[in-house]
């Protein structure tokens, strides 16, 4: 295990900067993952603490040693690619521990390696299997094998889930967690899921544009994100935007539609960004928000329902067991507490203040 220590990353490809300076601290153990919307630079970042990919400015330190010029086989990391990049003509034991052959090790070395790595990835009885009579998730497994016999001191993972069917992916979500939860191994995750973030992760680091939007726990980047854009991507279904204005205690959401201030924002005033999350939507009553139903989804425990609220395209997720019908109109209630407000110029949060000071 190594910290993972990032300072004033740049990166230019030509006269184009795509990273402008960033920085990040990894603590030894912590299992981060780098999320953001395609071309945000997540894998640029990734590759750059690999080696794979040449530093324009900037420091990458892996535990007490910078790394900026050693070579991706000698930074003591493994990676994992969207690609299971596995060998055809080599059977699973093989590809397992190829790299270890290649260090010179005694096959009775690479076997004390290989069996326990293959125990725990439950692939015992597949080491004399081909690539080819493997499924998708095995070859993965493999994949992942092939990384934690060479005991590295950092897990590096490029989208590794992409390529497997939705229910694979949870199955493979989990193990890789719980490898992490076994080997403690400090790693580095991308994707572009935010469910697979949410899940996964002891810190996100949401990005965008090669900068870092916010970072932090999955639950305080889920209940305080910092502005809109980091708001609108954690979260599935995303937080729904009211362009509002707020002013003596009310929150006018359009004509004939306002609701009451939270206390801690009740001295806020003037244009807001008004964020309800889909799950704090509820069935109402008379005097609640008029929405009209345009598309109903049922899941079974929840059922997800679109349409809109005045001109506002909305999605809100019902737990209650509801049946609206497209074209219906339904009233729907808002968790007043849990709403967030943003600054519609910067698209910053606008902090609340405690009840306490709020009512004075």
């Amino acid at each position: 295990m190594a910290t993972v220590t990032i300072r004033n990353l740049n990166k230019k490809f030509g006269a184009v900067e795509v990273m402008p300076s960033l920085s990040l601290d990894i603590e030894e153990g912590q299992f981060v993952v780098l999320v953001g919307p395609s071309g945000c630079g997540k894998s640029t970042l990734l590759r750059m603490v690999a080696g794979l990919e040449t530093i324009t400015g900037g420091e990458v330190r892996i535990g007490e040693r910078v790394v900026n010029h050693v070579a991706p086989k000698d930074r003591d990391i493994a990676m994992v690619f969207q690609s299971y990049a596995l060998y055809p003509h080599m059977n699973v034991q093989q590809n397992m521990g190829f790299s270890l052959q290649l260090k010179r090790k005694t096959p009775e070395e690479i076997d004390g390696k290989i069996r326990p790595a293959s125990g725990m990835l439950g692939l015992q009885d597949y080491l004399d299997r081909f690539p080819k009579q493997l499924s998708g998730g095995q070859r993965q497994r493999v994949a992942m094998g092939r990384a934690i016999v060479r005991d590295p001191q950092v897990f590096l993972f490029d989208e590794p889930l992409s390529n497997l069917d939705a229910k694979l992916r949870v199955q493979m979500r989990g193990e890789i967690k719980s490898m992490h939860q076994r080997l403690k191994t400090t790693t580095i995750y991308v994707t572009h899921d935010q469910i697979e973030a949410m899940t996964m992760a002891d810190k996100i680091v949401v990005m965008r544009d090669g900068r870092i939007e916010q970072e932090g726990a999955p639950l305080e980047l889920y209940d305080r994100p910092q502005n809109v854009f980091v708001a609108g991507f954690i979260g599935s279904p995303q937080m729904n935007f009211f362009d509002a204005v707020a002013a003596d205690g009310r929150l006018r959401l359009g004509p004939d539609l306002t609701l009451p201030l939270p206390p801690a924002y009740a001295s806020t005033q003037g244009k807001v960004i008004c964020g309800v999350r889909p799950e704090n939507f509820h069935p109402g009553g008379p005097g609640d928000l008029p929405f009209a139903v345009s598309l109903v989804e049922p899941t079974g425990a929840e059922t997800m329902v679109t349409g809109k609220i005045g001109s506002t395209q909305v999605s809100a997720v019902l737990r209650e067991r509801v049946t609206p019908h497209p074209g219906e109109v339904m009233q729907l209630r808002v968790d007043i507490e849990s709403l967030h407000l943003f600054d519609p110029e910067t698209e910053q949060r606008i902090e609340a203040q405690p009840a306490l000071e709020a009512a004075e």
